[in-house]
């Protein structure tokens, strides 16, 4: 009896030392291998794989603690994938909750107003967190796999800076974007001015991202609708260079001259009436709203001084004298912006 008792006494005495070093090795902190400390864990990483990979990187000492503490908490399922940043030395009870809750980096990228879609493309492509699925795709391919509606993908995503986890995919990423311009045309449709000669929000878009390429000044976009809004009412056309330069592609070599305005092409606003069949960049929400309430203006024309401004004409003779004053022709070269009438 005497003998069970010590076996008892020595048994009891044993747990409660473990359970007093495990109590203590959980709660102590361990010092990281730098300040601050990023780690990955992959996609699909199970419990001990991630407790294999935190202490081959020295940031817990003893992989069989940790997934004791997990299994403990009934936790083992439950860490999360991403990019982690660790800004101090921390517990391995502090260090499973961080991975519980997800505390990730937010990694981000970046679309610009202005920018083409074969430009988003290839921020895309060149990420180096996000995966890609849509780089054997063709555009029309891409559209169908975000559940878009339209047959071009010129202009249908939002520029914006988007955050995101590791290994996020470039389709999730598109839809985001997708879904912001969808919103953005949508609301800014509701609020547009009476009696615009823009039958669909889809062209308010394609308006819209002339805007955008004919000015970055946030006083001129406002007059510059007003003055395509007045010339689409009078049945004028748009001659507008930016929307030469998107059809001519690759062939641009950064030179617009007088036989590019002359050959006909379906994004040529000198030698067709009306809208582009498409848009021609990614515009910003200044100029989604630029094209639904323009500024209320008589003028016609507008020409690029150079410094940014646009000079503005309500008639053909001014615009010509600020075209010889402001854009001077050389080598039969023209220089953007609205600059011409025929």
């Amino acid at each position: 009896m005497q003998k069970l008792k010590r076996l008892l006494f020595s048994g009891t005495l044993i747990a409660i030392l473990l359970a007093s070093w495990f109590y203590l090795h959980v709660h102590s902190s361990v010092s990281l291998p730098a300040i601050p400390y990023d780690i990955s864990i992959p996609a699909g990483a199970n419990l001990k794989q991630v407790s294999q990979q935190l202490e081959d990187a020295g940031v817990i000492l003893n992989k069989w603690t940790f997934i004791l503490l997990a299994r403990y908490q009934n936790q083992e399922s439950a860490i999360k994938a991403g990019d982690y940043r660790f800004k101090e030395n921390l517990t391995q009870v502090a260090l499973l909750k961080a991975l519980i809750r997800g505390d990730v980096i937010q990694n981000e990228i970046r679309f610009i107003e202005g920018w083409t879609f074969a430009q988003i493309r290839q921020v895309l492509n060149e990420h180096p967190a996000i995966r890609n699925f849509t780089t054997g795709l063709s555009e029309q391919e891409i559209l169908r796999v975000i559940g878009a509606v339209e047959t071009s993908a010129e202009g249908l995503f939002f520029p914006d800076t988007y955050y995101f986890v590791r290994d996020s995919s470039d389709i999730e990423i598109l839809q985001r974007a997708y879904h912001n311009m969808q919103n953005h045309l949508e609301s800014s449709w509701i609020v547009r001015a009476e009696s615009l000669p823009l039958a669909t929000p889809y062209e308010a878009l394609i308006l819209a991202s002339i805007i955008e390429k004919e000015t970055g000044l946030e006083s001129d976009r406002a007059e510059i609708a007003g003055v395509f809004i007045n010339r689409l009412r009078k049945g004028m056309r748009l001659q507008t260079d930016p929307t030469i330069i998107y059809g001519l592609g690759e062939q641009f070599d950064g030179n617009l001259r007088k036989k590019d305005l002359l050959t006909d092409q379906e994004y040529n606003t000198y030698t067709r009436s009306g809208l582009p069949p498409t848009p021609i960049a990614m515009p910003g929400l200044a100029s989604i709203r630029a094209a639904l309430n323009p500024s209320e203006t008589d003028a016609l024309y507008f020409v690029a001084k150079g410094n940014g401004e646009s000079q503005f004409s309500t008639n053909l003779t001014d615009h010509n004298k600020a075209v010889n004053k402001y854009q001077k022709q050389k080598n039969n070269i023209m220089l953007p912006s609205t600059s011409i009438n025929f």
